[in-house]
């Protein structure tokens, strides 16, 4: 580990003709390349981390109305971190900078949740990056050292791409019955089918995203798969695991360095969950939740 910048110290695994890089805040999946061609979309080391980009997003991810949310009866009131919506947005953890134990192909980061403002309660939290032969896994694990239960719930915002390939040019592929309706807050209100183009696959440079899924088809071994297809049929795949029941797809064009940008994001829960209660999980003091996702080229 080393290279200070603004996101802290680098981490750099490397595995046979794998390589990643991890950002100490945030615990950022900031870079994740096979046979050299990029699966994460780069961005510079001296500037801090681009729309939210690869951060672990807890103990809610997306945003919560007005930073307000009921906790089982108590009004409870968090810190507004997205001015221009006036929402709470993406947890916790985003600008922390995380503890780091490191082996040449893992590194495992580790946070804690302090009791603070609109949230009393006392979580540790750790994220694993372990490199595979075509990408890499990753596992949470969210631990309660509360004395009460505590309302969790975790994502993940890797943006995604296969880099010798123009963006506009990937096959977007999401395995999901339902999107999920927003306002101009980018709050829900509501759910609609999802476009079924979406299940069969549409290139990115036709259409703009930025929209939560859920019914997620899951494999006969039980995971989700979405997927990012070339033209000449190589496939990036983000899997996730039993817990992620929703996933965001974000197309962006302000990605520094790049025309088009697309993150495809893991969550437990969508947005407002905290209100809604969809997709939130109670630790009983204790409790130890696991979750895992993970990235291959094939």
């Amino acid at each position: 580990m080393n290279h200070e910048s603004p996101t802290g110290t680098q981490v750099h695994l490397q595995s046979g003709d794998v390589t990643a890089q991890i950002a100490q805040v945030g615990a950022s999946l900031r870079s994740l390349r096979v046979g050299g061609v990029d699966l994460v979309t780069p961005y510079p080391l001296d500037i801090p981390t681009p729309s939210c980009s690869g951060v672990v997003l807890t103990p809610w991810p997306n945003r919560v109305r007005d930073g307000l949310w009921d906790d089982e009866g108590t009004s409870r009131q968090l810190a507004i971190t997205e001015p221009k919506f006036q929402n709470a947005s993406h947890g916790l953890l985003r600008f922390i900078a995380y503890e780091i134990d490191q082996t040449d192909a893992a590194a495992t980061l580790r946070a804690t949740v302090f009791p603070q403002t609109g949230y009393p309660y006392l979580l540790e939290t750790s994220v694993t990056y372990l490199l595979t032969e075509s990408g890499a896994d990753v596992v949470h694990v969210l631990t309660n050292r509360s004395a009460e239960p505590a309302p969790v719930a975790l994502g993940t915002h890797p943006f995604l791409t296969i880099g010798d390939v123009d963006t506009h040019d990937l096959v977007l592929r999401v395995p999901a019955q339902t999107a999920l309706e927003t306002d101009e807050r980018m709050l829900p209100t509501g759910t609609r089918p999802a476009e079924a183009a979406l299940r069969d696959g549409i290139r990115l440079g036709d259409t703009t995203l930025d929209t939560g899924f859920t019914d997620l088809a899951r494999d006969d071994d039980g995971l989700v798969r979405t997927t990012l297809t070339a033209p000449d049929g190589r496939r990036l795949t983000l899997w996730q695991g039993e817990g992620f029941d929703f996933v965001q797809a974000f197309t962006t064009s302000k990605y520094p360095g790049h025309e088009l940008a697309v993150a495809i994001e893991p969550m437990t829960a969508p947005a407002d969950a905290l209100n809604s209660g969809l997709g939130i999980r109670r630790l009983a003091p204790g409790e130890s939740w696991t979750l895992r996702w993970g990235i291959t080229l094939g």
